[in-house]
């Protein structure tokens, strides 16, 4: 596995735990999917515009797979279609996004895919989408909801009841991965570390030697046979930001 300079996790140490984060991200948008004036001069960029699937293709495929619409102002897996991701891909940033899923339902928010495997999985990490109660995957906190899909297990978090939205936001800087979930964070993880290789050695993903390694990738939306919706999907760089 490739080795990331820690140089940037040093310049994500002094945007995040010095006591910027909350005056850059707390602000949210007046209404769902749009950036309010203070996002967009924090260099936010929307991912889904509330009426199209415009910015999305299929995994490996040119065009949205119809299953994927957008209705009610959520971009929603209806029926079959494969995962979806964006047509750009990202570094070092800041995702964030609202989820809900059906009752017994799983699906992920994946990053770092890139399209030389057969699934998205096999490059990207996960942070997993899911009703955990009544979905066998909530029974092991390593595949429950907001974990780096069986490799961390989230820690002190809220899951808000099926039906109701969850806030999640994913942040990647250099080899540093966190997961937050409704306001907490709830996963912190080294790619690479010791940790990290003891944890890979374990799991399923030890089989694909790219999973992990990119430093960028798509985002990546799971179809996992359920239905799910998505929504205020926007992301931002978190290296090499221009001047306001």
């Amino acid at each position: 596995m490739i080795s990331r300079s820690l140089a940037h996790v040093a310049a994500f140490s002094l945007l995040f735990l010095g006591g910027c984060a909350t005056s850059l991200t707390s602000v949210q948008p007046p209404r769902d999917n749009q950036l309010s004036e203070a996002e967009k001069q924090q260099h936010w960029t929307l991912l889904f515009d509330g009426t199209s699937t415009k910015g999305w293709r299929g995994y490996n495929k040119t065009e949205c797979p119809p299953g994927w619409i957008a209705e009610d102002g959520c971009l929603f897996r209806k029926e079959g279609a494969g995962d979806i991701v964006t047509l750009e891909t990202y570094g070092d940033f800041e995702l964030q996004a609202d989820w809900k899923i059906s009752p017994g339902g799983n699906s992920g928010i994946m990053y770092l895919v890139s399209e030389d495997g057969q699934a998205p999985y096999m490059s990207g990490l996960e942070c997993q989408v899911l009703d955990d109660d009544k979905n066998g995957d909530g029974r092991n906190p390593l595949t429950a909801a907001s974990s780096v899909y069986a490799m961390y297990a989230p820690q002190n978090k809220h899951l808000n009841p099926v039906g109701e939205f969850n806030h999640v936001r994913i942040i990647h800087v250099g080899n540093h991965v966190e997961h937050w979930l409704n306001g907490t964070k709830v996963v912190e993880c080294e790619i690479d570390s010791d940790d990290w290789k003891a944890r890979l050695a374990k799991s399923k993903f030890k089989a694909w030697p790219k999973y992990g390694t990119n430093h960028a990738g798509h985002i990546d939306l799971q179809d996992h046979g359920n239905l799910v919706w998505f929504k205020n999907i926007k992301i931002r760089p978190l290296t090499a930001l221009p001047s306001p």
